[in-house]
This record gives structure tokens, C-alpha cells and sequence, in this order.
């Protein structure tokens, strides 16, 4: 199986995640260089290579400061910590907070991630006719690290790149 690098532009500012693969290819056509490996190693008939976990482009690519992030279940699950946004538990669903059937929009401010027991007894009612109060207000994701968190669980090596970044997206 294929893992991850992350991508950092050549002022150490995380852009992307990719597939190792890819994360090698850059390496090996000079446009990166290795930072930090896994461990693991890649072979071919006549070489071996490192597998990368985080590679740093050797020129700046200037990257759009305003970027939307997808509305998807990986998604709101990051941004709310896997957790309910109603009991607190494990989420293993996402809520529209005013139903779609009422009007709800699938919208940041409006999708939150619920266990299956809170999913099902809210059904398509208002948070006031349900009894449920939210934990947190959704919002949107304010930082481009959520696109690199929607790819799933972040490495221990990527923490000294995307770590404050990281803290300041997640705080309402």
C-alpha cells in the first residue's frame, strides 16, 4: 500500500498532500527534495529509494490564499475531532442541524458530525424540538491545513509544519 508525503513549498509552508509515489517522482526529477523519509523503502531493479513522508519543493509556487474546502464526511469529522457534536461520542454519521426536508442548507455552519443513537433520535427535527443542544457552533474551516487533514490522520513528523497552523484552524 501507497502512503502519503506532505508537500511543503520551498518556505517550509505545507501545500499538499500526495502519494508517496508522486512525492518521489519529485525527488527524483530534482523539483524536491527529501525532508523526512518513513522508513520504508521503495525498489527498483537496480536502486532503492526512500520512501518520503514530507518533501520540500526546491522553487516557490505561489498558492492561492483563498481556497474553499469540500463539505465532506472526512471532512466535518476532522474540523469536529471525530467526536458527536451532541453526546460527545464517537461520530459515525453527519447531521444537517436544520433538516434538509426543513429548509437546511449543506452548508459549514449547518453539518456536524453525530453518533448513530443522536442521528437516528433527532430524525428531521429542530435542534429546539429534539431537546439536543450542540457542543460546538459548526463554522467553516478557516485554514488550508484542513485540506491536508481531510486526506486523514496526520503523520508525527508533519506536527513541526502544520502544527500551530493546525491549533489556529481548529479554535472557534
Amino acid at each position: 500500500m501507497v502512503g502519503r508525503s506532505l508537500v511543503l513549498n520551498a518556505t517550509y509552508e505545507p501545500i499538499c498532500v500526495v502519494s508517496s509515489r508522486r512525492a518521489l517522482v519529485l525527488v527524483l526529477e530534482r523539483r524536491a527534495e527529501l525532508v523526512h523519509g518513513t522508513g520504508a523503502e521503495f525498489h527498483s531493479v537496480r536502486a532503492r529509494y526512500p520512501e518520503p513522508s514530507v518533501v520540500r519543493l526546491k522553487h516557490y509556487v505561489r498558492v492561492p490564499r483563498q481556497t474553499r474546502v469540500a463539505i465532506t464526511r472526512r471532512s466535518v469529522f476532522a474540523r469536529d475531532g471525530h467526536r458527536c457534536q451532541y453526546c460527545g461520542g464517537q461520530a459515525e454519521n453527519i447531521d444537517h442541524v436544520v433538516p434538509r426536508s426543513r429548509g437546511g442548507t449543506h452548508t459549514w455552519d449547518n453539518v456536524v458530525a453525530a453518533c448513530r443513537r443522536c442521528n437516528a433520535a433527532k430524525e428531521d427535527r429542530l435542534l429546539e424540538e429534539s431537546g439536543f443542544m450542540l457542543r460546538r457552533r459548526p463554522h467553516a474551516p478557516r485554514s488550508r491545513v484542513w485540506l491536508l487533514v481531510a486526506g486523514g490522520e496526520l503523520r508525527s513528523e508533519w506536527s513541526a509544519y502544520v502544527g500551530a497552523e493546525l491549533e489556529r484552524a481548529v479554535a472557534i
